[in-house]
This record gives structure tokens, sequence and C-alpha cells, in this order.
């Protein structure tokens, strides 16, 4: 299984809008290091036989795709339904004339719904031949419930996101727990003997709706991953300072970087 950061930017990205002349506001990340730059968070999983499942689909979607040279995969899971996750999701399109079919959206109920309410028109059913819009079809998962996406197991688990909830997936020895600020019980259960655990770390002091670092320093004691990779990063948490202050064992993640995991259990 190979895990690919399309993005682990905040919802603003790193540089925000604004700063010196307009062209951008770094906070406290240093400009001149390349991997600084965050797009708004998203990954691609892609299993050994080229099953493909997108995280998300965020405003930078066109983008990521074509810098990593992405242009095939079967499903979205998506998280929740805020506008940096969702608002690229009429770029499927080119994926769909690829794979000359409909994608298969997964994620909890309340999300498909708002999606399909927003966006209504991605989930009409799609009449051959061609694809002069999106086509995606909707598939409810419940928490905590096992699903085959693409022939392989994936599971959906409840996190707090402020105000509203959001979905952690974990597929094998792999985790990722996007915009997320509370962990239920539920939560650690599903979380108990990941490997790698690719987590919201928006900044280094609290925040009301991402994680920080000093509580995903405190779960990690709970939850005892090997690794743990930083994501949903905003503009205070700099590559060097992080390189220089972060305990073994927890690194940050960056646009492009790619993990080599075993393939989670399939199913027939």
């Amino acid at each position: 299984m190979k895990v690919t950061v399309l993005g682990c930017g905040g919802s603003t990205g790193v540089p925000m809008v604004g700063g010196p002349g307009g062209y951008g506001d770094w906070g406290a990340c240093d400009p001149k290091e390349a991997r600084n730059i965050r797009t708004r968070s998203s990954i691609l999983i892609q299993m050994q036989d080229g099953a493909g499942v997108l995280v998300d689909t965020g405003p930078d979607l066109r983008a990521q795709l074509l810098a990593h040279g992405i242009s095939r995969f079967q499903a979205i899971l998506y998280t929740h339904a805020h506008a940096d996750h969702i608002a690229g999701i009429d770029e499927v399109r080119g994926i769909n004339r690829v794979i000359g079919q409909p994608l298969t959206a997964y994620g909890a109920a309340d999300v498909l719904a708002e999606l399909e309410e927003r966006f209504t028109y991605i989930f009409k059913p799609w009449t051959p031949p061609g694809f002069f819009r999106a086509a995606l079809v909707a598939h409810p998962v419940p928490f905590g419930q096992k699903v085959a996406v693409n022939g392989y197991e994936f599971l959906l688990f409840e996190q707090a996101h402020g105000r509203i909830g959001s979905a952690g997936i974990r597929c094998g020895d792999f985790a990722y727990s996007t915009d997320v600020v509370e962990l239920p019980e539920s939560a650690f259960r599903h979380l108990a003997g990941v490997d790698t655990w690719m987590v919201d770390c928006f900044q280094r002091q609290p925040h009301s709706a991402h994680a920080w670092l000093a509580r995903v320093l405190e779960w990690r004691e709970r939850i005892q991953p090997r690794r743990v990779i930083l994501t949903h990063m905003g503009p205070d948490m700099d590559w060097a300072w992080m390189q220089a202050n972060l305990p073994q064992g927890v690194e940050p993640g960056w646009d492009g970087l790619t993990l080599e995991l075993p393939d989670p259990p399939a199913i027939p």
C-alpha cells in the first residue's frame, strides 16, 4: 500500500492569502523552505493491484493530481463536509473520463447527504456515453463498521471537530485523523495497534477545532504508534522548528511525502 500526501495544509493553506505586497502571509514559516508550502489536506491510498482511494476533494485537487501524476482511482472517502475538504469535487470529472465510469463516494450518511444537497448534479444517475459533469455514487458507511472499498478493508471511526464531527480512517496498519480536536473512547479502540498514524496538528497553541502539538503528543502516549506524521498544519508550524523540536517518532508531513505500508486485508 502506498500513501501519497497530496496536501497537508489547513483551510487557508500555507502561505495564506495576504502578506507583504499580497504575495502570501507565511506566519512563522520560512518561505525559503519548500516543505513549508502546503496545499489543502488530502491523501491518496493505492494498493499493489492498482486500486486507489482518494481521501477528500479539496480546492487544490486539480493541481495536486497533476503535480503527482495521478489520473486514476476508483473511490473517494470523505472525512467531513467543510469546504477545504470538498470544494474540488468537480475536478473528479477528469478521473471519470479516464476510468470510464462513476466513482463511489464513501462517508458518514450525514456528510454524503450534505454533498448530495450541495452538488445535486454530481449524484444524478450517469447516462453514458461521456462525462459532461463529475459523476459520483454515494455509499454511506456507519462508524465502526468495516467496509470493502475496492475489495480492501477500511473502517471509519468517529471524531470531534469543534462544532461538527469528522471521520477518522483505519486501513490496515495505517490511520488518518485529519480535522480532529477530541477523540471519543471508541476512536481509541479503533486506533489500538496502529503502526503509522497521520494526524491533525494545526498549531502549537490550543485551538477550538483542531489538535495542537501537546494534544497530539498526549494521544501518542496513549495509542503508542511506531510513527506519527503531522498534517493539516497551519502557518505556525515551521519545518525547521519541527525538525529541531519534535520527539523521535513524530515528524511533519509535507506535500508529496509517500509512505510504503503493507496492504490491508482483502475482502472477497
